[in-house]
Parts: C-alpha cells; sequence; structure tokens
C-alpha cells in the first residue's frame, strides 16, 4: 500500500500552502491534556484549512512510491479492543478526537496480545482529517525508537459516517508534561531523566532533518507531544501538523501559522516562512522547559512571570543566577555544570536570526556532551531514578531509604556478633 502526503510548491525559492480558511486550531495529542486552547485564549494560534480536493491533487513526491508496513484494522475490531470505546480506558481526550487503551493481537500470528492506544478521530472536521492522513503517510515510513511506533489505521465508512482511527505503541508513562506539570502530585522528572527527554527528542528531531533522503519538519514540538516508554526513553509524537521541508534550491516552505503558543520560532509567526530552524528554536524553548519546570506561556503565574523565555533572560549568562530558575521541586538534586551546558544549547537554539541556529545534528553532539558531563559527577543511586519525590513525598522517601540502611546495619551487627568467638 502507498502512501501520498500534500505537496505545495510555489514560485521564487519557496514551496508555498495557499489557506482557504483560517479558523481556531487547538491540537490533541495522546495524553489526557492539551496545552492548546481557542484562538483568544492562551495557547493557540491560527490555522487554516484546505479542501479535500486540493488535498488530493496535491502528492509529496518523496512518500510516492514508498510502500507503509501498517496494519489495516477493521472499526469493529478496534471496538472491541477497547471494550466499544470505554470511556473507562480513555487516556485523553482533544479536539482531535479521543486515546483509548486496547489489546490486540499482536499480528505475528500467535495468539500473543500487545497493548496499544487507539486514537478515535471526531467524525465532523476537514482539520481532523488532514492531521489523521499526515499521520498515517509519515508514520508509516520513518523508522526511529525516539518517534512513537503507528502500528496501524483503520479507514472504513459505516452507516453513522467516516471511522478514522489510529493505532499506536503504549506509552505507559505518558507525557513529559504530566510530570512536569504537577499532575503527578508528589513526583517529578528526575534531572537526569530531563536530561534524557533532551537527548531523546534532539535524536527524533535529527533524524527528522538529516538522516532520510527528504526532509521532515515537526513543526509541532512541546512536552504534551513527548511520550515516556516503560523505561522512560522518549518518543515524539503526533505527527499531524508535520510538513515536508523545501525541497533542493527552496529556501523555506510557506504555509498558515499552526502550533502551541510559546513554542512557534519569531520568523515563522511573522511571515509563515517554515525551515528546519523553526523546529530548532522550539527545542531550544523546549530546554528551558525541562529547565525550569514552567510551560513557555503561563497565565496563572505573575504578569513578569509569564512567559518563559523573557522570565529566565536576566539569569542564564551568570551560572551562579542559573539555579535561581531550576524547577524547586528537583529540590537541589541536580548537577549544575549539566544544567549550564543544556542552558548554553538552548541559548544558541533561540538565537533570532534562524542561520544563526545551529543544526538538529549539532544540537545532538552538544546535548550529548552535557549528558557525559552528568554521568561523569554521577554520585549515588539517587541520579539514577526516573523520579524524583518532592516535599512530602519526597520526605517519606528519604525515612524509607533511611529504614532499609538501618535495618541493614543491624543485620551486619548480628552477624558479627553471632561469628565473634566466645
Amino acid at each position: 500500500m502507498r502512501r501520498l502526503l500534500p505537496c505545495f510548491h510555489g514560485d521564487g525559492g519557496e514551496q508555498e500552502d495557499t489557506p482557504n480558511i483560517a479558523m481556531a486550531y487547538s491540537t490533541s495529542t495522546a495524553t489526557a491534556s492539551s496545552s492548546t486552547v481557542p484562538s483568544g485564549a492562551s495557547g493557540s494560534i491560527n490555522a487554516s484549512d484546505m479542501s479535500v480536493e486540493s488535498m488530493q491533487q496535491r502528492q509529496y513526491p518523496s512518500f510516492v512510491d514508498r510502500p507503509a508496513n501498517l496494519r489495516v484494522f477493521s472499526f469493529s475490531e478496534l471496538r472491541a479492543a477497547t471494550r466499544n470505546l470505554s470511556r473507562s480506558l480513555m487516556l485523553g481526550e482533544g479536539g482531535f478526537g479521543c486515546v483509548y487503551r486496547g489489546t490486540i493481537l499482536n499480528g505475528s500470528g500467535s495468539a500473543q496480545e500487545e497493548e496499544v492506544a487507539v486514537k478515535h478521530l471526531n467524525r465532523n472536521g476537514l482539520q481532523g482529517h488532514k492531521e489523521w492522513l499526515t499521520e498515517v503517510n509519515v508514520l508509516g515510513i520513518v523508522d526511529h525508537p525516539n518517534l512513537v511506533k503507528l502500528i496501524g489505521y483503520c479507514a472504513q465508512d459505516d452507516e453513522r459516517g467516516p471511522q478514522r482511527l489510529l493505532v499506536y505503541e503504549l506509552m505507559p508513562n505518558r507525557s513529559v508534561d504530566d510530570h512536569l506539570s504537577g499532575r503527578a502530585i508528589g513526583t517529578t522528572l528526575s534531572w537526569r531523566t530531563r536530561l534524557k527527554v533532551a537527548l531523546h527528542a534532539a535524536r527524533g528531531l535529527s533524524y527528522l532533518h538529516h538522516d532520510m533522503d527528504f526532509q521532515i519538519i515537526f513543526r509541532d514540538l512541546k512536552t504534551s507531544n513527548i511520550l515516556l516508554d516503560q523505561h522512560w526513553n522518549a518518543k515524539l509524537s503526533d505527527f499531524g501538523m508535520a510538513r515536508e521541508g523545501p525541497t533542493e534550491g527552496l529556501t523555506h516552505v510557506s504555509t498558515a501559522v499552526v502550533g502551541t503558543l510559546g513554542y512557534a520560532a519569531p520568523e515563522y509567526i511573522q511571515t509563515g516562512r517554515l525551515t528546519a530552524k523553526s523546529d530548532v528554536w522550539t527545542y531550544g524553548v523546549l530546554l528551558y522547559e525541562l529547565i525550569t519546570g514552567r510551560r513557555p506561556l503561563d497565565r496563572n503565574r505573575p504578569r513578569s512571570e509569564q512567559k518563559l523565555l523573557d522570565w529566565v533572560r536576566p539569569y542564564i549568562s551568570d551560572t551562579t543566577k542559573l539555579k535561581l530558575i531550576v524547577d524547586p521541586k528537583l529540590e537541589g538534586n541536580y548537577n549544575i555544570r549539566s544544567v549550564a551546558k543544556l542552558a548554553t544549547v538552548a541559548n544558541r537554539c533561540l538565537a533570532r536570526l534562524p542561520r544563526a541556529r545551529p543544526r538538529m545534528s549539532e544540537v545532538l553532539d552538544m546535548v550529548q556532551k552535557a549528558m557525559d558531563v552528568d554521568l561523569a559527577t554521577s554520585t549515588s543511586d539517587h541520579d539514577q531514578a526516573p523520579l524524583h519525590c518532592y516535599g512530602a513525598c519526597g520526605e517519606e522517601d528519604v525515612k524509607q531509604r533511611k529504614g532499609k540502611k538501618a535495618g541493614l546495619l543491624w543485620v551486619l551487627l548480628a552477624s558479627l556478633t553471632r561469628s565473634r568467638p566466645s
């Protein structure tokens, strides 16, 4: 089976996507919440819609001859897998539709089952269909350990209308946003895990930008779109807004501005010109989100602290001041040298001029060095834990560890007493 994506052609050194209807856009993810909200509130940017006819007329030439190893499911199969789309199995809900936990046969010919995440598209809305098609096309051809795996899809029409579903590998540790935002009460991602997220996200983006024979611009990097597997490996998800990068000889893609406020690169917001360097800017925002534990835009904070990049600016040039912006929930459990290195990477990614920003392959090398510094100075098992307990949870964790140490000491003393000659 072959997958096709819309292709946008233009003149004068750019590829162009001409908008028809401006509409407020709200993203959805495979997590329980989304950081985008209707336009006029605190998080969204207007997107443009396109007719189905225009989508069918335009194709990404790079994708035409690429078979995708995706399973095709019937709607009845996926209803059975999710117990008739039971709300008790719902993992998340957003503008796209709902995401459910499900169980399917693993496709190997045996009776072995595997747990999956099933995303069910709302039946109305062209924007959602467009994103469903993009996800199938992109995730059907990419293959990387830091990109969420699309197992298959359902495209079936019945008496209730079109049924569009996507089936992904299940990511049991939810999203990075879930852990940074405080929804996981009493715990947060440890500093080592945050470095791991930064490294894995950089690997995923570097693959999309540089490691295929065509370029994909992710366009919607944010903590709610980075999911964590059972081993706390991070994977990019939600490719509904991904775009093919400019073809040879062209400098950028001109397109309607979509995404989440606080993340998008300034030149993209101002001109609609999209390049891989737009993803690099967004990655820089992500790094400061990992360092501070704060969202890029938070209307609930004091006015001077609502915009993350404005708030961190006075602190980033001095290592002694840098400690003042590190997430307080970490309670000092971090290596300031690796924090400083990661902040330096973020600053380079956030250069105002796109050409001054590094390529993602260069960013990946720099983040790896920050991780190496952290690994070289690791002094305790606590550094290896994926989560850090803070507050009352942290106090209880300390008590338990002290209790275990005391118990081991008593066992040692008892054994010495028994072995002492009379």
